[in-house]
């Protein structure tokens, strides 16, 4: 843990610079859910880290693959050990950027498209990305939401011949901060 905690410290230090307005949380939720013909399949996360740069647009996301917590035991233990191999590769990141951050007033409250590029790395394997999502500027914070779809194969992500066809070869990802201003 101390490990994720100066690594998580680290990243932010580069990314945010000292007079730029920075938000965090280290409770962030990611879910992911998979509709196949054998089975239904959704996990949830409330342990997310991720930082906001509002001045850079600059944001970054680590998930701990083991803090993904299933209805079934068995299926937290098969996605751990055969599908993404948690041990081998424990976390999963997102560095990148809010590429229209200039058109978000996040002085002033009301919900704004955020248009987001990136490199997402799942199981050892980086892509980049894009995607769209929505910040929602309160006195509370940021609250940050998206939703978008992953495909398994992108990330080295095999599906075991025994049930090939019957689980989804893409996954939906539901990504849910609340962004708190970062005192130091």
């Amino acid at each position: 843990m101390k490990k994720l905690v100066v690594l998580f410290t680290a990243i932010l230090a580069f990314t945010i610079t000292t007079n730029a307005q920075q938000f965090i949380t280290k409770n962030g939720k990611i879910s992911f859910y998979s509709d196949g013909p054998l089975e239904k399949i959704e996990a949830h996360n409330s342990q997310v880290n991720a930082a906001l740069n509002t001045e850079t647009g600059a944001i970054v996301f680590k998930v701990l693959m083991k803090s993904f917590i299933f209805e079934k035991a068995l299926m937290q233990e098969h996605f751990n050990e055969n599908y993404v191999e948690s041990d081998k590769f424990p976390n999963s990141t997102l560095k990148g950027k809010v590429t229209n951050a200039k058109e978000i007033d996040f002085s002033k409250d009301g919900t704004y498209e955020a248009d987001i590029e990136g490199e997402l790395t799942i199981h050892g394997i980086t892509k980049n990305v894009k995607e769209k999502g929505t910040f929602t500027i309160s006195k509370d914070g940021i609250h940050g939401e998206s939703k978008f779809m992953v495909k398994l194969a992108d990330f080295d992500i095999s599906i075991p011949g025994a049930v090939t066809g019957k689980i989804a070869e893409e996954i939906e990802i539901t990504v849910d901060v609340m962004l708190k201003p970062y005192k130091k």
